[in-house]
């Protein structure tokens, strides 16, 4: 490991020092660390959107919204190529969690998930996307 030298403005540093403490890290040079991959990570999906990634799409839906579960299936259905397996859980009596794990290009990836999270009476929705290296 090579070590290296930073300098921080007070302001930044307070937030490094809230985030270590707020998840736990041991020192601050962990904490950069993960940052560091988080930035890294978020620059090559810019970069290059016809990288090869996996990804995991999560969101939250009324299920009984009118024709919502028919429309997100045939996303999933126009999308087939995508999709390598859905999760699918009743939270309470008018919400589901479906969980979507993806692979494909990132800019397709992106689309799909797009589609689906502004779809109306969709409640939530993140993609996480990891490139593959």
């Amino acid at each position: 490991m090579q070590r290296v030298t930073i300098t921080l403005d007070e302001e930044l540093l307070e937030e490094v020092d809230a985030l270590m403490h707020a998840r736990g890290y041991q020192n601050r040079s962990e904490a950069i660390r993960d940052l560091t991959r988080s930035g890294l990570k978020q620059v090559k999906e810019e970069a290059v959107p016809e990288a090869l990634c996996m990804g995991a799409l999560v969101y939250v839906y009324d299920h009984a919204a009118r024709d919502l579960s028919k429309r997100l299936t045939r996303h999933s259905h126009d999308h087939h190529d995508l999709t390598l397996s859905t999760l699918h859980v009743h939270i309470d009596h008018d919400s589901c969690l479906e969980v979507a794990l993806l692979k494909g290009q990132g800019r397709e990836l992106k689309q799909f998930a797009d589609e689906v999270t502004s779809s109306r009476s969709v409640r939530h929705g993140q993609l996480v996307l990891i490139p593959e290296t």
